[in-house]
């Protein structure tokens, strides 16, 4: 029967789902209903993740369908959204427990990621800013929900007047690219017939502010203060936000990717994002707060996934972040129980693990260089292969190199068989799945591309170098140049929160 549906029909359902799910986020505000009721809403918010998902994998459901654009990237996005929201919900039953807050979270939460649903559904330029606009405000909301400690409410602040700078941004190209083809239908404003109505420097300009509107959610060089801040928030706030929102940038670079391209912003997007790489690597490495490592994980990733936009690599840019996404979920999930018991480890024949570390590297670049020779030799595939030899090089280092024994050694070469073969199975589902999603991608000069390889192994170098020479001053500095990126603003720390003072007060003459 599925089979027979039409695009219009799945729409209809999936309205109608997500309607039911935000009424009944709705509904848990009200003080007399039952805290049991939210088993009832999480059953409720399942079911638009599943319609999505049978659109998903209906193949004939593709098109334009009224003020929405119904492709199969658009039903993986709305899938992926509104699934990490429904997990990060379930998880919350227990985790917020006794916050003062629980019922507007899950409202918030409902909210957060329905709008972000919408807004990549949306093939109307206006209803893809609003909706887009109302997802940074929930976001926004749900940091400062707990408004009586004042390092949210300064967290809070910083991200709105951000997330603002990038909305009024986006804003600007939308209505600048709107009034120049006479189009607000994304899909008829791209089109080449209407983009030849721009000028050169009309181009460039929108964009230029398209560029900043996605660096911003992303936590990109210079803007990653609001997503260092925002570590304050609860953890499943952390996880959404995270997984589902700051890695909106690649698809708003993907839906506009017949405008962006071989233009001067692709230079300047890949230049910031080389930065960031470098810049989140560092403060990963350098910071002894779980969260906060996450943080800097968060800028590098989404650093990766603005060079793959900028190349032209957009299929890729949207398996990486929607893999990341479900990583970054887990990890976030996970926090309260990341201490870690540091012990004295003595491995044994040491030279033995040394040359299998060699090994591991010179198997990295046959592997690199093997996968840069058989490629069409564009851009992209000279950052993949230097990529992909990188993470072979540091997989067989951890996993074999420095396994127990000949029997840890074989199965750490097991394990990095076996998660190869995940690899190119999950990377074959998804091109199935985005084989019909319309895309134009234009290398930038290879010049560049040298350039950003070039930055990103000076970087490493540098970094390599500084960590083996600890007693240096250029060590010094650079460790406390990365402390300082990694923290926030000394109004957004409060070791011992005042607000909790009269909780426990309270608690006590009780």
């Amino acid at each position: 029967m599925l089979a027979f549906m039409s695009s219009s029909s799945f729409l209809t359902l999936f309205f109608i789902v997500l309607i039911i799910s935000c009424l009944s986020g709705l509904l848990f505000l009200h003080p007399r209903i039952s805290l049991r009721f939210v088993r009832i809403h999480i059953s409720i918010v399942t079911l638009p993740p599943l319609v999505s998902l049978l659109a998903l994998v209906n193949t004939s459901v593709n098109g334009v369908v009224g003020l929405w654009y119904v492709d199969s990237l658009a039903w993986l996005l709305a899938f992926f959204v509104l699934s990490i929201g429904l997990i990060i919900q379930r998880f919350s039953v227990r985790y917020l427990m006794g916050d003062r807050s629980y019922r507007k979270y899950f409202m918030l939460f409902t909210f957060t990621t329905g709008a972000a649903s919408i807004a990549w559904l949306s093939g109307d330029l206006r209803l893809l800013i609003i909706c887009w606009g109302l997802t940074l405000i929930g976001l926004t909301v749900l940091i400062r929900l707990n408004s009586r400690w004042k390092v949210t409410n300064e967290a809070a602040k910083v991200s709105g007047r951000l997330f603002a700078l990038s909305w009024f941004a986006l804003l600007i190209a939308i209505i600048w690219l709107s009034q120049a083809t006479g189009q607000w239908q994304l899909s008829l404003a791209l089109t080449n017939e209407r983009l030849v109505l721009l000028e050169a420097w009309e181009v460039t300009g929108i964009n230029l502010l398209i560029v900043l509107a996605v660096i911003i959610p992303a936590a990109q060089w210079p803007f990653q203060r609001w997503l260092i801040e925002s570590v304050v928030a609860p953890t499943p706030v952390s996880a959404i936000m995270h997984a589902g929102l700051v890695n909106a940038g690649g698809v708003i670079l993907t839906r506009f990717s017949p405008l962006f391209n071989g233009d001067v912003a692709q230079i300047v997007l890949l230049v910031f994002a080389s930065v960031s790489v470098l810049i989140g690597s560092g403060v990963s490495l350098v910071q002894v707060d779980y969260k906060r490592q996450l943080v800097g994980s968060t800028i590098t990733q989404m650093g990766f996934m603005l060079i793959q936009c900028a190349l032209g690599a957009y299929l890729a840019a949207i398996i990486h972040l929607v893999l990341h996404g479900l990583f970054k979920a887990t990890l976030f999930l996970q926090a309260g129980s990341a201490v870690r018991h540091y012990e004295a480890v003595t491995r044994v024949n040491e030279r033995s693990s040394y040359l299998w570390v060699i090994a591991g590297r010179a198997l990295g670049l046959l592997a690199g260089v093997a996968f840069w020779l058989l490629a069409s030799g564009e851009g992209y595939q000279l950052v993949s292969a230097l990529i992909l030899g990188w993470a072979l090089s540091v997989s067989w280092t951890q996993l074999v190199a420095f396994g127990k024994g000949r029997m840890g050694r074989l199965a750490g070469v097991f394990l990095l068989g076996g998660f190869a073969i995940v690899y190119f199975i999950t990377h074959s589902l998804f091109f199935g799945w985005l084989h019909t999603t319309g895309y134009q991608s234009v290398q930038p000069p290879m010049s560049v591309v040298i350039f950003v390889i070039s930055l990103l192994l000076f970087g490493s170098a540098v970094g390599t170098w500084a960590a083996r020479n600890r007693s240096s001053l250029f060590f010094a500095v650079l460790y406390l140049w990365l402390v300082r990126l990694g923290e926030a603003k000394s109004k957004a720390v409060d070791s011992h929160p005042t607000y909790l003072k009269q909780y426990f007060s309270q608690g006590g003459n009780r």
